[in-house]
């Protein structure tokens, strides 16, 4: 029996046939998994794979319910902390939904393996665990103290109990908000105070600039890393991959 985040079964009549996607990371890892053919309808954030022609269907936050309900899907693709309650609320009204929420690299191999088993890619689900796994070991080899804002005025920082604190703790690091909050409101000064070895600066949610890197990085004290492509660090499912490279390959020699 297949559940969700919600803990509701999924039921399905057959195999997926017109799936809607309307989380950008599993977009891309439906594709990867080889169940692209199936995608009828995708958001306005959807960029990997790139160039992908098919209907858009606004934001995350705010997908057209009735583009969504015209093509007419056999299973849509939502996520707690990225979709909204009312939407699939309606949505769910017309069309099965799967609900996910992955909070930590293990809750992503656990995903992965779901989608395997919902559209019948078995087989690459495996393979691209496989690639996890390898990404993983060679991630996990440093140790090393660490904090991640993700947005300015107020500053917000990714606290213990989130994905992007799971990844790098999977690469060694140990989270300084980790106490706090998901997303802790703290002053720049304030994080300053906990000794972080690396601050990690998206360019996503939050557009960091080069200018405000340097500014921190003598202000602070410590290495800064970014900003680089956000989605390494927020994307969950096939991109997790590429964080845990990119995370070991940041942090090669540096730790």
């Amino acid at each position: 029996m297949i559940r969700d985040a919600l803990g509701r079964a999924l039921s399905l009549e057959h195999l997926p046939r017109r799936v809607v996607s309307l989380v950008p990371s599993l977009t891309e890892t439906l594709f990867a998994l080889g169940a692209g053919d199936t995608v009828a309808g995708i958001t306005d954030y959807c960029i990997f794979p790139p160039d992908l022609d098919l209907p858009r269907l606004g934001g995350t936050k705010n997908p057209r319910v009735a583009a969504v309900r015209e093509l007419g899907p056999d299973l849509v693709h939502m996520n707690l902390e990225e979709n909204l309650q009312r939407h699939a609320d309606e949505i769910g009204k017309f069309a099965p939904l799967f609900v996910s929420e992955p909070k930590t690299v293990r809750d992503v191999a656990g995903l992965i393996t779901t989608l395997g088993q919902i559209h019948q890619r078995q087989d690459q689900a495996a393979a691209m665990l496989l690639e996890l796994h390898a990404a993983l070991a060679v991630a996990a080899t440093n140790a090393f103290t660490f904090a991640c804002p993700i947005w300015k005025d107020p500053w917000m920082w990714c606290g213990g109990d989130t994905y992007v604190s799971s990844l790098v703790e999977a690469a060694g690091g140990r989270n300084v908000l980790a106490g706090r909050t998901r997303y802790p409101t703290v002053s720049p000064e304030d994080v300053t105070a906990l000794d972080p070895d690396i601050l990690f600066l998206p360019d996503e949610p939050y557009a960091f600039t080069g200018k405000q890197a340097r500014e921190l990085e003598q202000m602070m004290g410590c290495r800064v890393v970014g900003p680089f492509p956000g989605h390494l660090f927020t994307w969950h499912g096939s991109r997790t991959i590429l964080g845990l490279r990119f995370l070991a390959e940041t942090l090669r020699g540096a730790v």
